[in-house]
């Protein structure tokens, strides 16, 4: 191993570092951070944006990478170097006066969008997201792009996606989910969704969320878990200090409850990073759509599973007397599988909830392609609600100020979602199979079998291969959306009659 390749991965190591300064100070905004605190930590975003940028695309790096030697068979290094190159290639694009404008801009419009969220004001949120959106365009001119330019900010999160392949999968999702929603809306049987909103206290909730985090092997010696506006999953500088966030509503259970879970998903993937890796690229999770089918498999194939809740009702009953002491365990089983058309994404059903980052993957590629005026994001949501979920939101809080990525300048976000669900899905088909009696062992309150099913096919290789790639290998075939078509056919097909 050559000594260039040695330096190089220490300086990799600084600007992970940095980077885990900056996410420390993003978590504490979201968490703790007194409100007059903003302007400050604006500053404070910006100086460490700005050194972690220009650590990155320094002179001594582009040397360094150019003297780098490692051995051919050495995956690791390998892969590193390689995602290193990509890192410093797509990086030293971007001015870093642009890269400290956006991290300071996200800062006050995360402020700003909170604060337009709960007067439900859009107009006083557009200011700061017109400036994101034209401070995003610039790095999508500078990175360069061969179609569109949001296919160079998707790239950052699902590295080598394109808009046009992803929007002929989710047309072909779009088609399929539409079909199997119209047959459940016209079905007779029908679950009762109000037991969900019934009242629970949040004491017991918060004990009901450690306890399921602690069922799923969250290590809280390597992490912890706080409340947030929206709930998140944040890294610190390796898998030794991961932060989850959820959020209670004492007449909305599965908020907490699934919330819960969909973090620790996250968390578990990156708790189960190699230790040895940390600060490098062979220590970092693969793309955002891999993480995602983490926490939705954990959320839903899991946490909203009939095995899940045959060893775990009787205890939820017990907590929450009041609500479910009536209540069956089938009536619940139905309940927290409800399929209804809603507004808000992180409330919705699995079926449907695809629908919704259709939507927002519509109106970013809009927004960035200069096809949607900032001022007139509000009707074309409410717009495309209607036209694909049938609902309409009554105020700008259930519409287009639901989310809190587009503050954060996360365009290309969205898309990750959805692949997520069908990562997912072919995942666990897969695990399935190599765990025959994978539901006996949920049923039985012990998720270790397939923890390390994960942490031998996904969570050990790091950055080594691409989604694609990965899913072939673990898989046997490409992407395809008909395991996902299959599990939420063969769910709900029995809870409505269908």
């Amino acid at each position: 191993m050559s000594n260039a390749y040695a330096q190089l991965l220490e300086r990799v190591r600084d600007i992970t570092r940095l980077q885990s300064v900056g996410a420390l100070l993003e978590w504490d905004q979201e968490t703790y951070m007194p409100k007059n605190g903003v302007r400050a930590r604006a500053g404070q975003f910006a100086l460490i944006a700005r050194m972690a940028h220009e650590k990155l695309v320094a002179d001594e790096t582009r040397s360094l990478l150019g003297d780098a030697d490692v051995p051919a068979d050495d995956f690791v290094a390998a892969t590193n170097l390689r995602e290193t190159r990509r890192a410093f290639e797509r990086a030293a694009k971007v001015p870093a006066k642009l890269v400290a404008e956006i991290a300071g801009t996200g800062s006050l419009a995360r402020d700003a969008w909170a604060k337009a969220r709960a007067a439900s004001k859009f107009s006083d949120f557009a200011p700061l997201l017109a400036r994101m959106i034209d401070l995003k365009k610039q790095v999508a001119e500078h990175v360069g792009y061969e179609t569109e330019p949001y296919d160079a900010l998707m790239d950052e999160f699902e590295p080598g996606a394109t808009s046009a392949p992803v929007e002929a999968i989710f047309a072909e999702l779009r088609s399929a989910t539409t079909s199997l929603l119209n047959r459940i809306l016209a079905a007779a049987r029908r679950p009762d969704p109000s037991i969900l909103t019934r009242h629970y206290p949040r004491p017991q909730q918060e004990t009901l969320s450690r306890r399921f985090a602690e069922a799923l092997h969250f290590n809280f010696d390597a992490g912890r878990a706080d409340t947030s506006v929206h709930p998140f999953c944040m890294t610190i500088g390796g898998s030794g200090d991961v932060r989850v966030t959820t959020r209670y509503l004492e007449n909305f259970l599965p908020a907490a409850m699934f919330g819960t879970m969909h973090e620790v998903g996250h968390a578990l993937y990156e708790q189960g990073l190699l230790a040895e890796h940390a600060a490098t690229p062979m220590g970092e999770a693969v793309s955002m759509g891999i993480h995602e089918s983490q926490s939705r498999m954990w959320e839903n194939m899991v946490g909203r599973s009939k095995a899940f809740w045959t060893y775990h009702y009787r205890g939820l009953q017990a907590m929450f007397p009041d609500a479910l002491a009536k209540v069956s365990l089938d009536q619940f089983y139905g309940a927290i599988n409800t399929v209804t058309p809603s507004l808000i994404r992180v409330e919705a059903d699995e079926l449907t909830y695809n629908l919704h980052i259709v939507l927002r993957f519509e109106l970013e590629r809009a927004l960035i392609a200069g096809r949607l005026a900032v001022l007139d994001v509000p009707g074309a949501w409410n717009e495309k609600m209607t036209k694909m979920l049938g609902v309409t939101p009554a105020n700008d809080s259930e519409g287009c100020l639901q989310d809190i990525h587009w503050s954060m300048g996360a365009f290309g976000y969205f898309p990750s979602y959805t692949l997520g669900n069908l990562y997912a899905a072919q995942f666990f088909e897969q695990a399935r199979r190599d765990i025959p009696d994978l539901f006996e062992r949920i049923a039985a309150n012990d998720h270790g079998p397939l923890l390390e099913w994960l942490r031998l096919h996904i969570h050990r290789h790091g950055r080594q291969f691409r989604a694609g790639e990965l899913v072939e290998r673990v898989t046997g075939r490409p992407l395809s959306i008909q395991p996902f078509v299959e599990y939420v056919t063969g769910k709900f097909s029995p809870i409505y009659g269908i």
